[in-house]
């Protein structure tokens, strides 16, 4: 019984034809999975179907999938899914329990300068290594916001590290975001650079994720309407690195907190959206004779802490 399931197609669900099959199909929901953690509202929109069908169609592959309580046991197998790509600073690895991990959110904010889009060019970079050497052997998808994608500084880093820089800049899918809706379409469209043109994603970078959102949506009057947009666009983020085992790291921006008196008054944007739809957050600043500093300001299994490290012309590296 348990195999009959495992080989159903959406197909099988209920009230799936072939119409509603293909217009599914061509919006990402390829397999049960994509079906199961959907919304029905999301079901209803590309597929053109009533609320209730679509319910029906959600719970039939969570059942199938038996998306019910695992035990703790369960999760530990899940959680040996987890890679990590290198930064090529192993105090930097350190700070973030070995590296950029998968399957997870990891933002890195801070003020101009601070080596935000450095650690984003790097990553894309590393994650082409094969993995005896702190890589994933996979593509790059770089959601640029803020035209900052430098072809000249990712072949110097690509040569830094030994590889063809031709190679390297095939393996990275970079496209210009024009507004907050592009930016949101064009992240939704990442599942079928992976289903359909078998792109092998394992890395996605947003630099930066709150830019446009916060210069389209000017005062108190749009800030609910825009958190809404930014939550939904952090869910498919994440969504896609649950499902594909994908490491999402997103740049964002800070502002200045007058009414501190004590201590460092920068503060990340986005509230509480987006500080808890990121699970790993790194306080980027400069330091001392040239290096930059990481803080871990929080993180769901590691402890707080920070690490220094310098930019070279090789890329990241240890203070020496």
């Amino acid at each position: 019984m348990s195999k009959e399931k495992k080989e159903l197609t959406i197909e099988d669900l209920p009230g799936v034809g072939a119409a509603t099959a293909e217009k599914l199909r061509e919006s990402g929901f390829n397999d049960l999975l994509s079906i199961a953690v959907a919304s029905s509202s999301e079901l209803v929109e590309v597929a053109g179907v009533g609320e209730s069908a679509a319910r029906k169609m959600i719970n039939m592959a969570r059942d199938n999938l038996q998306m019910d309580f695992e035990s703790g046991e369960e999760l530990l197998k899940r959680a040996e899914r987890i890679e990590r790509i290198k930064t090529g600073s192993a105090e930097l690895d350190r700070l973030v329990g070995g590296g950029i991990e998968t399957g997870t959110i990891t933002e890195a904010y801070g003020s101009y300068g601070s080596s935000k889009t450095q650690l984003g060019f790097q990553l894309a970079i590393n994650v082409q290594l094969p993995k005896d050497k702190g890589g994933l052997d996979s593509g790059v998808v770089f959601l640029d916001t803020e035209s900052t994608f430098r072809v000249d500084r990712i072949k110097q880093l690509a040569e830094a590290a030994g590889l063809n820089y031709k190679d390297v800049l095939k393996n990275i899918k970079v496209v210009r975001c024009f507004n907050s809706d592009h930016q949101m379409l064009l992240a939704e469209k990442i599942n079928d650079l992976i289903t359909k043109e078998r792109f092998p994603v394992r890395l996605i970078v947003v630099d930066s994720l709150i830019s446009l959102f916060r210069s389209e949506y000017l005062g108190r009057g749009m800030l609910s309407e825009r958190q809404q947009k930014l939550n939904k666009h952090i869910h498919t983020l994440q969504k896609l690195a649950d499902m594909y085992n994908i490491a999402v790291y997103v740049t964002n921006q800070v502002m200045a907190k007058p009414d501190t008196f004590f201590g460092d008054p920068t503060e990340a944007v986005g509230g509480h959206i987006v500080s808890h739809g990121c699970n790993i957050r790194l306080y980027l600043r400069k330091g001392k004779k040239g290096t930059r500093v990481a803080k871990l300001v929080d993180s769901s299994a590691l402890p707080e802490g920070e690490a220094a490290f310098v930019i070279t012309e090789h890329g990241i590296k240890d203070v020496e």
